[in-house]
């Protein structure tokens, strides 16, 4: 996935901290940050399972792939955008759209809209501004810096990695252990406790 469901948690309980009571009111924060995160997870997942798709059917023609001499990395792009584009799926990595942030900022407003509709429909929580789109852009906004901040803790701790006196190739079991430990240092650095 592509943020780590423990920064989608810390994520969640922060909106609803910084919207409560301004924007939302609720007497259960912990339930609707969790609900929150479920939309937020549930949202990240789409590209998810699209990946395992293709995947699925690259592996239907690996032979003729490696027959043919065509690269699996092309074969999957190409299989990708063509599913992004009939099933009309946003695309979540920003780094695909030539955003700053991980997330796609056209991935973020998505986000936001659904969020919206979930405190809307929430029983346990009272939207003090009518506006639904006002709500919306308060929370866009909060993510937005969240998210800021977060891109550069992973840009931070990747070149980290890559400054170990020997190269520890992404994605290898050692590369995630590192990743992690350095992503929660930086983030605590930066006051964020992925706990809390």
């Amino acid at each position: 996935m592509l943020l780590a469901r423990e920064f989608v948690a810390y994520l969640s309980r922060q909106l609803v901290k910084r919207l409560t009571p301004n924007v939302i009111e609720t007497s259960v924060p912990e339930s609707v940050a969790e609900k929150m995160a479920d939309v937020i997870n549930e949202e990240l997942a789409v590209e998810d399972r699209l990946n395992d798709e293709v995947r699925d059917l690259l592996s239907q023609y690996s032979e003729y792939m490696r027959r043919e001499g065509v690269s699996y990395q092309e074969m999957f792009r190409r299989i990708k955008n063509t599913l992004i584009s009939q099933r009309k799926v946003i695309r979540a990595a920003g780094r695909d759209t030539g955003d700053n942030m991980k997330l796609s900022r056209d991935k973020a407003t998505q986000i936001s809209h659904h969020l919206v509709e979930s405190l809307h429909k929430n029983r346990d929580v009272r939207l003090k501004d009518r506006d639904l789109n006002n709500v919306r852009l308060e929370i866009l906004r909060f993510m937005t810096e969240l998210l800021v901040a977060e891109e550069k803790v992973d840009r931070f701790s990747r070149q980290k990695i890559r400054t170990q006196k020997r190269e520890i190739p992404e994605g290898s079991e050692e590369w995630d252990l590192l990743h992690r430990r350095y992503y929660a240092e930086e983030l605590k650095k930066l006051g964020i406790d992925l706990a809390k």
